[in-house]
């Protein structure tokens, strides 16, 4: 066995056990990552490795299968057939750090190893491939403008929806982006931190960073982290100094413009992005209910407060149901609802093969009844935001014109949606809404 074979054998190996784990519908793709890599000894280049063949072979697994169905009159494969196989596509046509003979060597030493009577099956695809590569890399790049939905690997039904309400060219770019490897973004904490001594320390920890600057925040409150240790091995991680957080996630708080002295209710609180940044906006003087619907949820809430150094929020339980009379004694509501989250595919890998098109029907009822359930809680003259990650219309201007039917105390003061072929980060949505009477 060669250098080579030994340095990415074991994490190909985990990659595929993460990738059976997933396919049995065992826990989201992040969640069965994090479980095998925790107890996985691996240095960070290799860890690197695992994460891109799973979210790789994920995000692209339709266009790899279909490669696979050229070689095979479509044939509908094994499941850890088709798991190698695109173990074996992936790395041909997706990466260049590997030389193609050694991904093809191993995969299929790989099936060997795991008693796979398909070994010469997949050699025989692979290498079949190997002859065909400049031809098959234009047979992709024609896929990509004949059937974008393949050529993208999205759900058709997704890519359609997409292309009536956008058109072809901003389909396209809307599908790049998901396809592309999300920037880790750091806001700053300023209730313990400012930007030049953070800047400081994150020099001694071999951070490379780069403020970045939108219309929704000030100057010096984002930085995108280029290159990094992992973040929680970071002092300046440990000690509460920033969060991890996109861009796009701070226009409802800029919408809501919290300010100190206020008292303001954070529904969906979880896992606390919002709630720390009004708390940090308010700095520190106020009251913030945070609410969510689970234990575990809220536990998220209290640790990272408990870091980022925020003592103004009270973390609660969202009543289920809630009240039919509650006492409207908040300033401010923020309703960050659940939703398709769309406008962060990108981010979450398997969510296009999860999503279907009834659940956002399903959710739109669910958030509208938030909404409402948040409205009776606020003040007169006090301010009402909604806000998703969703880019579907039944999740966000629909929502809050339906509640402003049923609700005529209340106006629409502005709204706005990020879109990421425009604006360059997550899709998000935010309407906010007056309460005159």
């Amino acid at each position: 066995m060669t250098l080579l074979s030994i340095a990415v054998e074991k994490p190909r190996e985990i990659a595929v056990r993460i990738l059976r784990r997933y396919g049995e519908g065992a826990d989201y793709l992040e969640n069965v990552l994090e479980g095998e890599l925790s107890g996985a000894s691996l240095t960070s280049v290799d860890r690197a490795l695992v994460q891109e063949l799973t979210f790789g072979i994920v995000r692209w697994q339709a266009t790899l299968d279909w490669l696979a169905g050229q070689k095979t009159a479509g044939r509908t494969q094994k499941s850890e057939v088709r798991i190698l196989l695109r173990l074996g596509l992936y790395q041909i046509f997706w990466l260049d750090r590997i030389p193609d003979h050694a991904a093809v060597h191993e995969t299929v030493e790989m099936a060997k190893r795991l008693g796979r009577s398909e070994a010469g099956f997949i050699n025989a695809i692979l290498r079949g491939y190997l002859r065909e590569h400049a031809e098959t890399e234009k047979k992709l790049q024609d896929l990509k403008l004949r059937q974008p939905a393949l050529g993208y690997s999205h759900p058709d039904w997704l890519a359609q929806r997409w292309q009536k309400r956008w058109g072809d060219e901003r389909l396209k770019l809307l599908l790049e982006w998901n396809n592309s490897r999300p920037p880790t973004y750091a806001r700053l904490n300023a209730l313990k931190t400012d930007r030049e001594k953070l800047a400081a320390q994150w020099e001694k920890e071999a951070v490379q960073f780069l403020g970045r600057q939108w219309d929704w925040f000030e100057d010096g409150l984002v930085f995108e982290l280029k290159s990094h240790p992992p973040l929680t091995t970071l002092a300046t991680f440990q000690q509460g100094l920033f969060y991890v957080q996109d861009p796009g996630t701070l226009l409802a708080v800029h919408s809501l413009d919290p300010q100190p002295g206020e008292s303001i209710l954070d529904l969906c609180a979880a896992p606390g992005g919002k709630t720390t940044l009004i708390a940090q906006r308010m700095r520190n003087h106020g009251r913030v209910v945070a609410q969510d619907i689970s234990m575990t949820r809220l536990d998220l809430v209290r640790q990272n407060c408990a870091r980022l150094g925020v003592s103004c929020v009270e973390a609660q339980l969202l009543p289920l149901p809630p009240p039919s009379q509650p006492t409207p004694h908040f300033d401010k509501v923020l309703v960050d609802a659940p939703c398709s989250n769309t406008g962060v595919m990108r981010r979450r890998v398997d969510l296009r093969w999860r999503i279907r098109l009834e659940e956002i029907d399903r959710l739109r009822r669910a958030q509208l009844a938030l909404l409402v359930n948040a409205g009776r809680q606020l003040k007169k003259k006090g301010t009402l935001v909604y806000s998703t990650c969703s880019m579907e219309p039944e999740e966000n201007s629909q929502v809050a014109q339906e509640f402003l039917r049923a609700h005529p105390g209340f106006r629409l003061e502005d709204e706005r949606a990020l879109l990421p072929f425009v604006e360059g980060v997550d899709g998000a949505y935010v309407a906010r809404l007056i309460r005159t009477e």
